[in-house]
C-alpha cells in the first residue's frame, strides 16, 4: 500500500505538478481498458496488469502506476489520459 505522506515530495516527471492518488472512478476505468487491451503507457507498451494503485496528475493529463506500494515515476511508464473538456 503506498504511504501517502510521499504525495508531500512527490511531483510529476514531466510537469513538475503535484500528484494525488488515482479515485475508485478512475482506476475502474483504467482497468476496464486494460481488460480489453487498449491500454498503452507513453513508451507505447501495452499495459496487462491491473491496477490496485495509481497517481494523477492535479491535471488529470497522466496517471503513473503504483506497484507493490512503490509509484512508478518514469515519464515512459505514464498513462496519457483523454482530456475531461
Amino acid at each position: 500500500m503506498f504511504d501517502t505522506k510521499l504525495l508531500d515530495i512527490l511531483c510529476c516527471p514531466e510537469t513538475r505538478g503535484a500528484l494525488k492518488l488515482a479515485d475508485d472512478a478512475c482506476l475502474a476505468s483504467l482497468n476496464e481498458s486494460i481488460a480489453a487491451g487498449t491500454l498503452a503507457n507513453v513508451a507505447g507498451e501495452k499495459i496487462s496488469e491491473k491496477l490496485e494503485e495509481a497517481l494523477v496528475t492535479e491535471d488529470g493529463s497522466r496517471v503513473y502506476p503504483v506497484r507493490e506500494g512503490i509509484p512508478v515515476l518514469l515519464s515512459d511508464e505514464a498513462i496519457i489520459l483523454p482530456s475531461r473538456a
